[in-house]
């Protein structure tokens, strides 16, 4: 007979000794899932649930473990504005705003099918607001909110892109590098299959100063050009996954002073639990594969961390 695969929320892991950040995550989508497991009866055994955890459960089950502070990512339309709220309204969260270069392809009417092979979906606020107008709205926000510090994710994503979907992307991305440095910001990159294309655009326009290269997935090669350049780097959940023997080279080329670590909730669920609901809860995971693959201590990892997250975002 069959296994049936857990697709529930993971137990909370053991709580790290110092706080770190979460460099990257996606509350509003975290808050859309709803599985079995967040709750569990005298037994352990987790308990059926109709409700999604609350924001507040998610903030609190972090802080229990270590993860006292966030970066909000809010990059499409609609949830550019509500990023602005929730990091007014929760004072471990700071934010990140951005048009995502997919969902740029989108806004500037592009439908063609990509390496991905999927047929695009567009939603009507992706037929009403053309892409100058939803990049306005993110210049707008970043202005108007102090406690969002970084536009992102920009960038370019060739898996979901075809060639003038590319180069859309491109010019958005040039956009909001722009924007990045006219606010004084710091800015989260996305970069998908795309990387000798990300660095062209780095170089030739000038990257800011604060420039994060979010969920890395390059090589060794890549980490050191980064480092090089002052470019920060931040590892995700795929850097525990086993056959990732080339992203674990990366990881040790970067110093600590240009180090981040992120969830990329709700995806990319850390070891041993891919495939099931990721929140900032379950970063010590990456945490203590960081550890791990760089030879440090646990203590080291964490305290580096902070103040690198700190030197890219200013204090929480």
């Amino acid at each position: 007979m069959a296994r049936t695969r857990d697709r529930g929320w993971p137990a909370p892991p053991e709580p790290l000794p110092l706080p770190v950040v979460d460099n990257h995550t996606h509350l509003e989508s975290v808050l859309g899932w709803v599985a079995d497991g967040w709750r569990r009866d005298g037994d352990g055994a987790p308990v059926e649930q109709a409700e999604p955890p609350s924001l507040d459960d998610h903030l609190a089950r972090a802080a229990s473990v270590g993860v006292d502070r966030m970066v909000q990512v809010g990059c499409d339309y609609e949830s550019v504005v509500l990023t602005a709220d929730l990091v007014q309204a929760h004072a471990s969260l700071l934010g990140a705003v951005a048009i995502h270069p997919n969902e740029a392809v989108l806004h500037a009417g592009v439908r063609e099918v990509a390496p991905d092979g999927l047929t695009p979906d567009p939603r009507f606020v992706h037929e009403d607001v053309p892409l100058d107008e939803a990049i306005a709205r993110v210049a707008a926000v970043a202005r108007a909110t102090p406690r969002v510090r970084a536009i992102g994710e920009t960038g370019l994503d060739h898996f979901r892109a075809g060639p003038r979907g590319r180069e859309v992307q491109r010019e958005a991305f040039r956009a909001h590098v722009a924007l990045a440095k006219e606010l004084g910001l710091a800015m989260q990159i996305h970069d998908r299959d795309a990387h000798a294309e990300v660095v062209e655009v780095l170089l030739a326009d000038g990257a800011p100063e604060r420039t994060v290269f979010h969920c890395f997935s390059g090589d060794a090669e890549l980490a050191r050009l980064a480092v090089s350049h002052g470019w920060f780097l931040s590892f995700a959940g795929p850097v525990s996954f086993g056959a990732n023997d080339d992203l674990r080279a990366a990881l040790r080329e970067v110093p600590p002073a240009l180090l981040l670590v992120e969830t990329d909730a709700p995806y990319l669920t850390v070891h041993p639990f891919r495939g099931r609901p990721n929140a900032p809860y379950l970063l010590p995971g990456t945490v203590r594969t960081v550890a791990e693959v760089t030879g440090r201590s646990l203590e080291d990892v964490c305290a580096g961390v902070s103040a690198t997250s700190e030197q890219v975002y200013g204090p929480w």
